[in-house]
């Protein structure tokens, strides 16, 4: 008896038109288009809610991220390769797709949500909140000057530009050093300048780095603050440091490299009375429930303390179904594997509610 194989699919199995439409009331309103919430479409597609996704940078940040080896059911893959497949998977769905920018949500007098681009406004009965972060800046003298000039946020962006010279990382987190990682592929020599008494990546990139530095590839500079970025000719030409490197405070560099944390980019969550914690964060529940109903938060834009890939896609699928529920009141019978088979456009079934039959007749 020859043993069957099973197929890989990566690719939506149906072709959909996946255009918005100002003159329905949608169940479910997504915004962000990173790994978040393609998962969150993913299910509400799945569940059979009319999704319509709005958001700027289809794959997020994930995109620039040079290696994830951190999400479950693949060893090792590129940040690009991921968000791709996720985006594929939700877009083997009926749902619809807008690139753009939502400039405002509210709340009108059905009590529904009211979702506002600069052109177009779309109502909805619910929520999902995945806009991301956006990289936290040093606030020093000369950043703002050179960015995009030697002073960068993506090393799988720009390190290719910087192949046998000299740079620096600034960050002392698990980003940071893999971010040097990277940038060690193409520069001369990394310098990772952190505030702190040492680095703190998880344990298989300290090691990858301690082999860098063995190497002379990766230099270490702990306890120390960049207070000013340099420019020579309209370019990065050195840092000076708050206390002195090696018998000085300014080190000659070519390119600055900058990952010291994210800001939530909630700011249009909380204009509609959702509430946030100190560091801007939606606060959620374990339902992604915020104090708004209907609405939900996912993501690094939520204030759960652990983020990565798959804790934020792991919240997004929560305020899918969550979602759902809201919309359909629990009503919602899961297809079982025969019936998907059968049909892979399934229908939600719906419960119909039968009266008792001890109820007393009138």
């Amino acid at each position: 008896m020859t043993e069957k194989k099973s197929t890989l699919i990566e690719t939506p199995r149906e072709k959909y038109d996946f255009v918005p439409d100002e003159k329905i009331c949608y169940d479910v309103i997504i915004i962000g288009t990173g790994i978040v919430g393609w998962s969150a479409a993913m299910y509400t597609g799945r569940l059979g809610l009319k999704t319509l996704i709005i958001g700027e940078m289809p794959g997020g940040t994930i995109t620039q991220t040079h290696v994830v080896e951190n999400y479950p059911g693949f060893i090792s893959l590129s940040g690009p390769e991921l968000a791709q497949k996720v985006e594929n998977h939700a877009r083997d769905y009926d749902i619809d797709i807008l690139l753009g920018k939502v400039e405002k949500i509210e709340k009108n007098k059905s009590n529904l949500f009211v979702v506002l681009t600069k052109k177009q406004k779309f109502n909805s009965k619910t929520i999902i909140y995945a806009t991301g972060s956006k990289w936290k800046k040093l606030g020093v003298p000369g950043e703002k000057e050179l960015e995009n000039k030697g002073v960068s946020y993506c090393a799988l962006c720009d390190g290719p530009l910087y192949k046998g010279k000299e740079v620096a990382m600034v960050g002392g987190s698990d980003s940071a050093v893999k971010e040097s990682l990277l940038l060690s592929e193409y520069a001369n020599k990394v310098y990772i300048i952190y505030r702190g008494e040492k680095v703190h990546p998880e344990p298989i990139n300290l090691k990858r780095m301690e082999e860098k530095v063995e190497q002379g590839k990766i230099e270490v500079i702990n306890n120390t603050n960049i207070t000013e970025i340099k420019g020579s000719d309209g370019f990065v030409s050195s840092v000076v440091l708050d206390k002195p490197f090696e018998g000085k405070t300014e080190l000659s560099l070519y390119g600055v490299f900058v990952a010291i944390g994210h800001i939530p980019l909630s700011d249009l969550a909380k204009e509609i009375g959702v509430k946030i914690n100190a560091k801007g964060e939606i606060i959620i529940d374990r339902k992604a429930q915020t104090n708004v109903p209907g609405f939900y938060a996912s993501g690094d834009v939520a204030d759960t303390s652990f983020k990565q890939a798959i804790t934020g896609v792991g919240e997004g699928v929560a305020a899918a179904y969550n979602a759902y529920e809201y919309v359909n009141k629990g009503n919602y019978v899961m297809p079982t594997n025969s019936e998907m088979n059968e049909n892979k456009k399934i229908t939600p079934l719906i419960r119909t509610k039968t009266k008792s039959k001890t109820a007393k007749k009138k």
